[in-house]
């Protein structure tokens, strides 16, 4: 990975900053230390650490509103924030995600779960890393061929295609890391592509809306490249806590996939950010409602609903086609129809059939 990461640790007690930076240290980090919030929020800002290990109860400021400070500022935001807490209860892990914490460590630390958190956040950090560096690329890649390509105007054309291929290709092979955990790849990308396609023109949106959900579609789940294969692969049921973990796949796909000039991979952040919520307000990570749902997430809800329900997952066997198409239609209880846009389900069960061919056409 090259340079040794930095990792800046925050606690006011002296013995558990001595700990924790012998610990990391050992594992070959370098270490940077703050005794308080707000001092954290000054050494973030002038020294860049790759990682904040933040306490919580802290004086002259707390843990929760340092973080808030770093993630916020757009500078820092895509910095990892573990909090360290001896809080374990369920209320100070939702106060946490509120102000984008990305983990949680309850004292006392757990040396492997501390490195194998650390290791797994850096990793992640590396990829949002990339993906600035790789979009900047591009960008700069545009420009000097729009420039060039002025002098002939008849390969303009010609050269939009390639950036676009460039784009795809990039959307492609990000889908495929994430997916790797618990998908079968590429014919699961394929079937999302082509059930988001068929809805967006049953509901009668243009080609060019059509064409960036068939590409934006399969980005959906990007952000459970950031969740520990211990919760994502669990074969059992989830306690509360690891699916308040599992939820932030959605907020994590978001700042992966922020601030691009694709109108793909912007069109995707909106995917990942909202293709889990439902349109009677009970859904995630926001809790929107109706139409406060854009259509690209709304049409994804119902999508990989389908898809998860046919396919084989650590938790459950595979439906066949009729099974989750009653599912989807009437409810299970898990399931309810009010979960869905009532257009978009009306245009799923007159595109039942052909759902089913798509996931029949699509296998390894």
């Amino acid at each position: 990975m090259g340079d040794k990461k930095k990792i800046l640790v925050v606690d006011d007690e002296e013995q558990n900053v001595k700990l924790l930076s012998s610990l990391l240290r050992a594992e070959g980090y370098e270490t940077e230390t703050a005794s308080n919030g707000r001092e954290a929020v000054e050494k973030v800002k002038t020294g860049a650490p790759d990682l904040v290990l933040l306490d919580i109860m802290m004086p002259d400021m707390d843990g929760y509103e340092a973080c808030s400070l770093i993630k916020n500022d757009a500078e820092s935001s895509n910095i990892p924030v573990v909090i360290v807490t001896a809080l374990s209860d369920r209320e100070s892990k939702l106060r946490g995600l509120e102000v984008s914490a990305n983990e949680f460590l309850t004292k006392p630390i757990d040396r492997i779960e501390l490195v194998l958190r650390v290791k797994n956040l850096l990793r992640i950090k590396d990829y949002e890393d990339f993906m600035i560096s790789h979009n900047q690329r591009l960008e700069q890649e545009v420009r000097k061929r729009t420039y060039e390509l002025q002098i002939a105007m008849d390969d303009i054309e010609s050269a939009h295609q390639e950036i676009k291929s460039s784009y795809i290709e990039t959307i492609y092979r990000l889908t495929l890391a994430a997916e790797f955990k618990d998908e079968d790849t590429a014919t699961h990308i394929k079937r999302i592509s082509y059930y988001c396609k068929l809805l967006a023109e049953q509901l009668g949106q243009s080609g060019e809306f059509c064409e960036t959900i068939f590409y934006a579609g399969p980005m959906h789940d990007i952000g459970k490249i950031g969740i520990p294969d211990s919760i994502l692969l669990k074969p059992g049921k989830l306690t509360s806590e690891e699916f308040d973990i599992i939820k932030t796949h959605t907020t994590i796909g978001g700042r992966i996939l922020s601030n691009s000039s694709s109108e793909f991979l912007a069109a995707a952040e909106v995917v990942a950010l909202t293709h889990h919520e439902r349109w009677d307000g009970t859904g995630y990570p926001r809790g929107l409602k109706g139409e406060e749902i854009p259509l690209m997430g709304r049409i994804m809800n119902i999508v990989d609903q389908y898809d998860s329900l046919r396919s084989k997952r650590p938790y459950k066997p595979p439906f066949n086609h009729e099974q989750a198409f009653d599912i989807i239609v009437k409810g299970d209880g898990r399931t309810k129809p009010g979960h869905f846009d009532p257009k978009i389900h009306g245009a799923f069960c007159v595109a039942a059939d052909e759902f089913n061919r798509i996931f029949e056409g699509y296998q390894d």
